[in-house]
Parts: C-alpha cells; structure tokens; sequence
C-alpha cells in the first residue's frame, strides 16, 4: 500500500496510457482516470508520508476550473471556431479550386510544376483556413485526379498532398498553436510570429525536395502537355505587373512616409496591390487585353487570399487585433468571399456552422477532462514527478529538448494534436521554464513536432482525409478519356514518409537555429544606448525656509495672494475689533 501510495503520478499516467491504448475517447478517459484515482488518492493518504495532498472537499474546484478562465471564460479558446468556420467557408467557397487551377498553369511548364503549386496553395490556404483537414481534402479532390492524369508517381504525388494539407499546423493562423500559447501562458500573437519564419521554412524545403525528386526520377513528375495549359503563356506580362505594383507602392510610400511614419510601407504595398487589382479586372472585364490571360488570371485569383491573409494575420501582427478579432474578421472576409464568388447560400452556412460546433464541442470536452485529470494529478504531485524525470535528463537543455521530442514524436503515432497539447504540454511546459527555456521557442518546436501525428503511418490523420477522397477503383478520366488505376493505401503510406523525415529534420533546424523563432521579440536593445531625459522640475528649498522664486515672473494683477487669509467679498459690513483686556486688575466676569 505504502510502495502505491508513493508512486501514485506514475502508476496514474500509465494507466492514462493503457486507457487511450484501448481505444476509449480521449476526454472520457481523462475524466476517468482523474475521479478513480482521485477516491484511490484519497484513501491511500494517510500511507503516502505526505505525498499525496487530496481531500474530498477538494472537489469543490472542479466547478471553478469548469467555469473559470481555464475553460469556458477563455478568451483565447474563443478564436477557434472563429478560425474554423472561416476555413470551412472558404473550402466550401471554390478558393481552394481556383487557386490550384490558376497556380497549376503559372508552374505547370517545368517539371514538378502541379507538386510546385499544390505546395504553394497548401501554404496559402493554410496561412487563410488553419484547418488541415479541409486543405487535405480540398487538394484531394482537386489536384490528385489531375496529377494522376498526366502521370505523376501515385506515392509522390499523394505524400505532397497529404504533407501540404499539414503546413496549416505550423502557418499562422494554426488552431494548434492557439491551444499551445493557452496551454503555455503565452501570448497568441507572441507564437504567431515565432511560428512563421518555420513554417516558411519548412514549406521552403519541401519545394527543395521536389526539385531534387524532378531531377533524380524526371519521370515521376511530367511537366503539363501544351494542351493542358489553357491560360496559354505570359510569364512576362506577369512580371510587368508586379513590376507596375511594385513602382506604384514605393510612390505611395515616399508620398505617405512624412505622414504616417512606420506604417507607410505597409499603406503603400496596399495601395500598390489595390491598384493591380483594380487594372486586372478593368483589364478582363472591358476586354482591353493589355494583360496575357495568365497574368489576368494570376493577380484576379491570388490577390483576394492575400488580403485575407492580411486581414488575420497583419492586424494581429501589427497589433491592431487580438486573434480572437482577426478571426472574427477572417470569418466575415470568407463570407464576402464565398457572396462574391456567388458561393454563399443558406446550406454553406449550415455546414460550417455544424463543422465549427463539432469540433468546438471536442475541444472543450477534452480540455474539462484534462481539467479533472489535472487536479488529481497534480495532487499526488505528479508534475513533480514528471519535473524531477525530465530535469535530470543528461545533457542539461539540449538532451531535454531532444527527449522530450523523442517522446512527442513517439505519442504522436496514438494520439491527435488536440490530445497532446492538453496532457503532454502541461507536463513539459514546468520543467522547461525552470531550465530557462523560452516557452515560445519551446511550444514552436512542439508545434512543428505535433505536424508529424497527421502523417505517421498507420495513424495519420492526413493520410485518412487523402484516402477518403483518393479512388478505390480504377475509373475513366473526363479528359483523356483513359482508365487511370487506383491509389492503394499502401502507396499513400509510403508517400508520406520522405516528408515526416523533412518534418524531422525541420526539428533539428529549430533546436539548432533557435532565431527562427526568436525573432518575435523584435531587435536587442542596447542598453549603453538608452538616454532618459527627466522634464525640468523647479528646485525645492530646505525645510524650514520660505519657498524659492526660482525665477519666476512676478504674479499678474488680481492673482490672489494665498499668504492671507481668503476674502469672500465685502458683502457683509466688518465687525468691530474688541478691547484689549487690561491685564493689571483682576478679571470680572460680569
């Protein structure tokens, strides 16, 4: 009894383990584990030698833990059906489809040029949606048949769809890192912008791998037959149109720079893209033709996104907007979007609403089951434990973050992003800041880590939405008319492995480069060069002396004079002054 009440965290997180192994709901075995071993807590106290600090009234905190600024009155928590409705909106609005047909063509006369553009369009639908699953369904649909129709490698061509989906896990606004900054006690915006130089990054060597792929196995990713690219060419009316924006906003910087300062550039690129914009569709729409039909195509598709983009994310950056109002404003811009592109209907509405409700709903039931899970936890000083487990890893912080990455990359095969951030995080997150590491860095680093549960083999959530789309059996294509083969699940798996070893990789770029991340906090101040200028106070004079003129001008004519008594006005006549008393005689009382 002693030996269990002693070792009562370890005891209780295994059988945490053994619970989700089984196959139970994630909140509801949180919830469990945390009342079973809260009455097995309780009983067994008085074995413990002091380790073990839960008593039946304890469970009064539950409801301040329900109710509290931990679950329901979280206002951070707040931005993610924000996030996730403006995601669901903007799959549902075809943007997804225009953006992959319109990128598709620009790259499509290289090799790898369709892998190219899916890469490019994941990153931008995950920098507008944040929700992997409508980018990983919405590529599915759209690019796989295409891919497939003109010979791509079924395993290349499914890994970078599934891995692109997944770049909304790391690229801001990610639902996930709203939920680490939570879970850590750190701004939002703060994990933004640590989060977007990796996820650029990694988006970046994706591109690299592609690049290498098209020149070891040329075979295994066609460029576009002249047929297929409808939009014809016009790379270099494409170039005279940036070139236009580009000398159209450096104009109206210098014009606006005396005005407005440090938000000049960005007022100028704004008023150089509105402009572009505006030529391109005056251009398509009068017929004028002074634009290629790509270019038109280009600037009329990507723009839109771009200022959504900006919308979310610049206001947060810039400090305008809290996530939870950039959201609110994203949600807003996808449904002018979706009515734009006259996409916006009642039955959109509804479907978002119930997507954004369902997943809502399993964020919260699993952060109250971490909430009873914690308490009793934290009662049997289980973070102790798992502080002291983690602290005295060899290697001091370096092998701390590579254990504890070990261990991420380890639970990420059982369990979703959601369920890691909630159990795991909270654990880590103490012995971390006690070894003086920067929880921004740190909760980036898992960011990029909890990526690779949507791609691992069996278990990948990303791989399941691609297999749900992807054909089962062979069909005929509309286009070509030929019968194009399945893709098996086998090659699914196999495609995405060199993609969560790029994931792995990007890891060890984190640890290894830390200012990837560092870079929120903005420039170093130097504090040799701070010089604080106090206003000029006049001098006091010692106590006891009347006060100094310190040079003043003398007073003007009607200032009262405040060494007097107070005069209220000569309204009432004065009283006579009484005698003196003649101190001689003696007094009389008469």
């Amino acid at each position: 009894m002693e030996f269990i009440a002693q070792n009562m965290a370890p005891i209780m997180f295994a059988s945490l383990v053994i619970f989700l192994l089984i196959g139970y709901p994630v909140a509801f075995s949180l919830a469990a584990n945390g009342l079973m071993f809260f009455f097995i807590g309780v009983m067994l106290s008085p074995y413990s030698g002091g380790s073990i600090n839960l008593a039946w009234p304890l469970l009064h905190a539950l409801p301040d833990n329900f109710y509290g600024t931990r679950v329901m009155s979280n206002d951070t928590l707040l931005a993610i059906p924000f996030f996730t409705f403006m995601g669901i909106v903007l799959e549902r609005s075809g943007m997804a489809e225009d953006l992959l047909d319109t990128i598709g063509q620009l790259f499509g006369p290289i090799r790898g040029g369709l892998a190219y553009a899916v890469i490019f369009v994941g990153a931008l639908l995950a920098a507008t949606t944040g929700v992997v699953a409508a980018s990983v369904i919405a590529m599915g649909l759209i690019s796989l048949p295409i891919m497939l129709r003109y010979g791509y490698d079924r395993r290349l061509a499914s890994g970078v769809i599934a891995a692109s989906g997944t770049l909304a896990q790391i690229i801001p606004p990610s639902l996930v890192l709203i939920v680490l900054a939570d879970q850590l006690g750190r701004s939002v915006g703060d994990m933004y912008a640590g989060a977007l130089i990796p996820g650029l990054v990694l988006t970046g060597i994706y591109m690299f791998y592609i690049l290498i792929m098209s020149i070891i196995r040329p075979n295994s990713m066609p460029a576009l037959p002249l047929e297929a690219r409808t939009l014809g060419h016009g790379v270099l009316s494409l170039l005279a149109a940036l070139l236009l924006a580009v000398v159209v906003a450096y104009a109206a910087y210098r014009y606006l720079e005396p005005t407005h300062g440090d938000n000049a550039d960005i007022l100028g690129a704004t008023v150089g893209v509105i402009v572009i914009y505006i030529v391109a569709i005056a251009d398509q729409r009068l017929h004028i033709n002074m634009m290629s039909k790509l270019a038109q195509q280009v600037v009329i598709v990507l723009i839109p996104p771009l200022a959504l983009i900006f919308l979310v994310l610049g206001t947060i950056f810039l400090g305008i907007a809290t996530p939870t109002e950039g959201g609110a404003m994203g949600s807003v811009g996808a449904l002018i979007m979706a009515a734009a592109k006259g996409r916006l209907s009642l039955d959109v509405v509804k479907q978002a609403l119930a997507s954004t409700t369902r997943l809502s709903s399993f964020v919260l039931f699993i952060l109250i089951g971490a909430r009873v899970f914690s308490l009793t936890f934290y009662g049997v000083n289980g973070h102790v434990w798992v502080e002291h487990l983690l602290t005295s890893l060899p290697g001091g912080e370096v092998g701390f973050l590579i254990g504890v990455n070990m261990l991420v990359f380890v639970l990420a095969f059982f369990l979703d992003f959601f369920e890691l951030a909630f159990i795991i995080v909270p654990l880590l997150a103490p012995a971390a800041d006690k070894l003086g590491i920067d929880l921004i860095w740190f909760g980036v680093l898992l960011g990029v880590n909890m990526q690779t549960s949507f791609m691992h083999p069996p278990f990948g959530f990303a791989l399941f939405y691609l297999r749900s789309v992807a054909a089962r059996v062979p069909y005929l294509d509309r286009i070509t008319g030929k019968q194009i083969a399945p893709v098996s699940t086998g090659q699914i798996y196999w495609g995405a492995v060199p993609f969560v070893l790029i994931q792995v990789i990007m890891i060890g770029l984190t640890i290894a480069f830390p200012q990837m991340v560092m870079r929120y906090k903005g420039a170093a101040v130097e504090p040799s060069t701070i010089d604080i200028k106090l206003p000029e106070m006049p001098a006091l004079s010692p106590l006891g002396a009347p006060p100094a003129d310190n040079g003043a001008a003398p007073a003007a004519p009607g200032t009262p004079d405040l060494s007097q008594p107070p005069n209220f006005g000569d309204t009432a006549p004065a009283k006579p002054a009484a005698p003196a008393p003649d101190l001689s005689k003696p007094p009389s009382f008469n």
